[in-house]
């Protein structure tokens, strides 16, 4: 019989840890820890050399997790029920020792579920041993168990020594752990991130013409099928002449995209500018993104540029639309409250420009309960931003069009906690890798009835760019 789960969450002072766990960058007075043991900007970053490691970043704050005590996996139309069940299952009875209470402290799982409820890919949640977590210049430490030993501060730290530096880890010069990254952090100097094996692309289940050519088909069916909007996705394979260096990706990633939450859930990688739902406490949050506008090529006035492109176009308000009246009517049961903008914003990320809603909601309380982030995952997923409008209807067309599974790809990917808060994003601008040298790359264009098919090919392009600039590949 399984012990019941325990967890354990104290501060963290980063000061008494080995220096070879943290940001190599020479202390200042802003940066220095503190007495109340607040990590360096860019700290986080580090934990993800260990290429195993579980990891949810943003602008350097995040959870990184490694090791593993539970996992679920579960495929079909149930995937989300069933991983509720099971987390909930594990929960009762656990022994919580939380020294800190914020959210993403206390028993935690990180997760990726398919798009797709017909797709083979398997969901899983997966509980690690170890999670390290800064939020708002706090750090702290989680060891958890389900083999009913007492759990100490001391032996956290040393299980997070054991894991962090364990066989597979990536230092910050790409050697041995321990070894010259070791160093650098002592000395103050900053090595580059590992260069990635040299790598060569080939079409993935569709070539370029033959994806337009679906898009002009998705275009005639929004004509004559009543559809307003459907989402289609493609993929390329990038072949290595080595193993892919994982933790050298994500710390690529982190670094060049800080504005989006960096995600890595074993092989499903990658940075995604849309939170399909955030939950803390009573408030839910989620941002919606669509219209994009690539940056390359762009004038010296890039916002003004921006806006009048992406505001000031039919096509891609209309877009945009769609993707927030669909969040916002399938969040509605669940709030009290709903906060809509009237107008986007432009978000600028370094290779593209979107028009964003940031959705805000008080959840509604249910017979003493509230929904938990992954109930609000099941009610939302799939929104018109990666699917379509209305969403049965473009959902199977898709399957008709794409002539691939999408995996995990527009999947919800993040994590959650015992309280019922977590971050989910929507797994975009990423990437499956599915062994040591080939790596699966995903993107995907939002078609409405004045599409054109070599413009939506060339915004799929510009969506592979994260990746590739990850993988050292053309951009």
């Amino acid at each position: 019989m399984i012990a019941p789960l325990t967890t354990l969450t104290v501060p963290l002072d980063t000061s008494a840890l080995d220096t070879s766990f943290f940001d190599p960058s020479p202390a200042t007075a802003d940066s220095a820890p503190g007495q109340d043991g607040a990590a360096r900007p860019g700290a986080l970053l580090n934990f993800l050399r260990a290429d195993a490691a579980l990891c949810w970043v943003r602008r350097c704050e995040g959870l990184v997790g490694f090791g593993e005590i539970a996992r679920f996996t579960g495929t079909g139309p149930e995937r989300f029920s069933a991983a509720e069940s099971w987390w909930k299952e594990l929960l009762a009875g656990a022994a919580v020792d939380d020294g800190v209470r914020l959210p993403g402290t206390g028993p935690i799982a990180f997760g990726t579920f398919a798009f797709s409820k017909t797709s083979d890919y398997k969901s899983r949640l997966i509980v690690p041993r170890i999670v390290v977590g800064f939020r708002g210049g706090r750090a702290w430490l989680t060891e958890l168990c389900l083999d009913g030993g007492s759990l100490t501060a001391e032996g956290a730290h040393a299980e997070l020594a054991r894991l962090a530096a364990a066989p597979g880890a990536d230092d910050a010069a790409g050697g041995a752990p321990g070894g010259d990254a070791a160093g650098a952090a002592r000395t103050g100097t900053r090595k580059d991130i590992p260069a990635q094996p040299r790598a060569e692309l080939a079409p993935g289940s569709l070539t370029e013409q033959e994806w337009m050519d679906s898009v002009a088909a998705g275009v005639r069916a929004i004509e004559s099928e009543h559809l307003e909007k459907i989402v289609l996705a493609r993929d390329i394979v990038a072949r290595l002449d080595g193993p892919v260096s994982r933790a050298g990706l994500l710390q690529t990633l982190a670094q060049q995209y800080s504005e989006c939450w960096t995600y890595g859930v074993e092989g499903v990688v990658g940075s995604t500018p849309e939170m399909l739902i955030k939950v803390e406490g009573t408030t839910a949050l989620a941002r919606v993104l669509a219209g994009t506008l690539d940056r390359e090529g762009a004038p010296e006035d890039g916002e003004g540029f921006a806006r009048e492109v992406l505001a000031g176009s039919v096509k891609q308000r209309q877009e945009h639309d769609f993707a927030v009246h669909s969040l916002t009517r399938q969040l509605a049961p669940f709030a009290v409250d709903l906060s809509v903008p009237p107008e986007p914003f432009i978000l600028e990320l370094p290779n593209v420009w979107h028009l964003a809603s940031d959705v805000e909601a008080v959840l509604a309380d249910a017979d003493g309960h509230l929904p938990t982030s992954l109930a609000l995952v099941e009610a939302l997923h799939p929104t018109a931003a990666v699917c379509g409008t209305p969403r049965s209807k473009a959902g199977a067309l898709i399957l008709e069009l794409e002539q691939l599974d999408r995996g995990p790809y527009a999947g919800p990917v993040g994590w959650l906690d015992g309280a019922g808060n977590g971050e989910w994003g929507i797994a975009l601008r990423g990437a499956v890798l599915e062994d040591p040298t080939t790596v699966r790359l995903y993107a995907g264009a939002g078609i409405v009835a004045a599409s054109d098919p070599a413009a939506e090919l060339a915004e799929t392009w510009a969506k592979f760019r994260p990746m590739l600039q990850a993988l050292g590949l053309r951009t």
